[in-house]
């Protein structure tokens, strides 16, 4: 395979996705010539990649002639025959991490890992970063809300990405910096348990040099079997006494801000440009987001928590925030396979809702087996003396909020999958 800057023209195989349309703007940036192909319109990562030019097509027939294939890793579900037609016609062909992998591990790579608070995490460290001036070059999964983008350009060796575990992703990464913000039973449908995943983590750790940095919680007990492999410095996040303040409540976002301010120090930015840099943060699409008001005055959030400890989490949050409120909850479990395996754990993790509404269970890369629905997940949250229901699509729900819910209430939407678009819907209804 040719050296990867030698490529001048790239496309893209299900540019849509969060990470990969991020990529599609770095390189686009880099003067390649950048097209794509993807399955339905996705506005909010392409209009961007359009606005610039970027030729995206829904046919995917027939594929452009480049020098270089970059697929999401979906794909390999969604269209294997696709893929492997691309294989076939002997060019260079890559998965998006690989590609990543291939660009990051170029620079001083801050690389941000860990089960649940990546995004945010990732967003803290960016804002941090441009305001201390080192103008890192970044891709977040997610959309800043005060740039409406998942892609940062920048000028300097720095370069901040998350780290996803699934698949072992991650392991396309060579970080000078690694945070670990926490870890913990996911992606089961690959991996086989806990001890599967932290082996995973434990490879990651041994790839930082030893003038490296690793950020994380050593005192935490899922983390402390993976540092074992660790050659590098480790730095502990809790110990973090800065006083700074957030415009975000939970616990979680503290944590969240505690992996940042540590990897910042780490590269030498003083506190005081940090504190004031979370002063400042906006947050990032799909995290505790405001997005509006109904007609009978209810407020619409969104959110991506998608794990039972992140509901726990995000869902105290907004019990701190609106302690007098209702918290009308509109759940769209993602996965049949995480949904089945952590049914319990989900059953048990919206203590804070006061009403739980379950939309269908969002597929995205598996097949039904028919073993699993949301109405079973239902019966399971009702035991724990909660009032829920499980409605058949988005036009339902719409129409029941419509219809119960106001100016005493939070509705807050929630899930990995798009139960955002059940929010935009209901702005101004």
């Amino acid at each position: 395979m040719k050296k990867f800057n030698t490529y001048k023209k790239v496309h893209f195989i299900g540019i849509g996705g969060i990470g990969i349309s991020a990529l599609a703007k770095l390189l686009l940036n880099e003067g390649k010539e950048v097209s794509g192909t993807n399955d339905n319109p996705s506005p909010e990562t392409l209009d961007e990649l359009k606005n610039q030019g970027v030729r995206i097509s829904l046919d995917q027939k027939n594929l452009p002639e480049a020098d270089l294939y970059i697929y999401s890793d979906a794909w390999l579900t969604m269209n294997p025959e696709l893929i492997k037609k691309v294989r076939q016609k002997g060019v260079p062909v890559l998965s998006y991490f690989e590609a990543l992998g291939e660009i990051a591990n170029k620079y001083y790579l801050i690389a941000v890992s860990g089960t649940h608070g990546k995004t945010t995490t990732t967003a803290m460290l960016i804002d941090i970063l441009e305001d201390a001036g080192k103008d890192p070059t970044a891709i977040v999964g997610s959309l800043r809300t005060k740039t409406k983008s998942n892609f940062k350009a920048g000028k300097t060796k720095y370069f901040i990405s998350e780290a996803d575990e699934y698949m072992r992703h991650f392991l396309n990464f060579k970080p000078k910096i690694l945070a670990i913000t926490n870890i913990e039973a996911d992606h089961l449908d690959y991996y086989k348990n806990l001890k599967d995943i932290q082996n995973a983590f434990k490879e990651l750790v041994s790839k930082v040099p030893e003038n490296g940095f690793l950020i994380c919680n050593p005192s935490d007990s899922k983390v402390k079997p993976v540092l074992k492999s660790a050659k590098c410095r480790i730095i502990d996040y809790a110990k973090v006494k800065a006083d700074f303040k957030l415009k975000f409540p939970g616990q979680h976002n503290i944590e969240n801000a505690k992996t940042a301010f540590t990897a910042a120090s780490a590269i030498g930015i003083p506190e005081e440009k940090i504190i004031a840099a979370f002063e400042n943060y906006e947050g990032v699409w799909r995290r505790f987001e405001l997005k509006g008001r109904t007609k009978t005055g209810a407020l619409v959030y969104d959110d991506y928590a998608h794990h039972p400890t992140e509901i726990r989490a995000t869902l105290k949050s907004f019990r701190e925030k609106f302690p007098k409120k209702r918290l009308v909850v509109v759940f769209q479990p993602h996965l049949f396979s995480r949904t089945k395996i952590l049914m319990n754990e989900f059953a048990g993790s919206f203590k804070d809702a006061d009403k739980i509404i379950l939309a269908p269970i969002y597929a995205a890369r598996e097949k039904n087996d028919g073993s699993i629905n949301s109405e079973m997940l239902a019966e399971k949250i009702r035991k724990h003396g909660k009032t829920v229901s499980a409605l058949e699509n988005f036009e339902k729900i719409v129409d029941y909020l419509k219809a119960n819910t106001g100016k005493d209430d939070v509705i807050i939407t929630m899930g990995a999958g798009d139960i955002y678009k059940v929010g935009e819907k209901l702005k101004g209804l």
